[in-house]
């Protein structure tokens, strides 16, 4: 069996179009997106509209769950963004979606941690970014959750880490957001170093052992920055030409 696993497209329909383009010359038996899909300064109702139309398996992020709960005034540029370009029910539509799913009895999708979608599981913070945190800490987060294999994302890092149960951690990347600031008091930020669109594919294999193959699509990401760009938000467009964010 193989899984696509596809987690913070953040409104960037250019990377997704090249993702999907790539799943349909590698044709997975399933597709999970772990959330976080349209709130962005890009294109937030043609992604959903892409998304929709293939029907993946999808999580709930803590930006669908903004999206739909939260008042106008406590939102962030990016969630402000998609909620002008988004009717109700779409949002609504998002709001609904589960805060986990598991895709096969062994393997459990969720966006932060399984209890909390705002949450890094994987990731600590290192001078100012994220980078992997230590597996002790990893296990505390994940709690008693037994599954074989947890995919997350949040982060928009991608990593693998096996913890000393033998649960494998697993967060693909970014789709559509490269690099961003998580924080600005105290800075912190996520880079993954380049532009390209990140994803997994897994492979299950009839003697139960778990291949992940992570995979970095180019695409017009100078289209998408200049998207970005002409919405006011130099902070994204550089992230997306460079997969950096701008130094002080």
């Amino acid at each position: 069996m193989k899984i696509a696993v596809l987690s913070d497209i953040h409104g960037n329909v250019l990377a997704l179009d090249a993702v999907l383009a790539d799943l349909d010359r590698r044709r997975p038996d399933h597709v999970v997106d772990l959330g976080d899909c349209v709130s962005g300064p890009l294109w937030p109702r043609e992604t959903l509209e892409r998304l929709d139309a293939h029907g993946a398996l999808t999580i709930r992020g803590n930006h669908e769950r903004q999206l739909a709960t939260l008042p106008g005034d406590e939102m962030g540029p990016s969630d402000l963004f998609a909620q002008a370009v988004l009717n109700g029910n779409q949002i609504g539509r998002l709001g609904s979606l589960p805060a986990t799913a598991w895709v096969t009895p062994e393997i459990l999708a969720c966006h932060g941690t399984p209890q909390d979608d705002n949450t890094f599981l994987i990731d600590a913070v290192e001078g100012g970014r994220l980078v992997r945190g230590h597996t002790p800490a990893i296990a505390d987060r994940l709690g008693d959750v037994t599954a074989r294999l947890v995919l997350c994302g949040h982060s928009h890092r991608p990593d693998l880490v096996r913890l000393p149960n033998g649960t494998l951690v697993l967060n693909p990347g970014s789709i559509g957001c490269p690099a961003v600031e998580v924080s600005t008091e105290p800075l912190i930020v996520t880079e993954s170093g380049t532009p390209h669109a990140r994803y997994v594919m897994l492979d299950l294999q009839p003697d139960g052992q778990i291949h992940a193959e992570f995979i970095a699509i180019p695409y017009d990401h100078e289209k998408a920055a200049a998207r970005a760009d002409a919405n006011g938000r130099a902070d994204w467009a550089y992230g997306l030409r460079t997969g950096l964010m701008p130094r002080a």
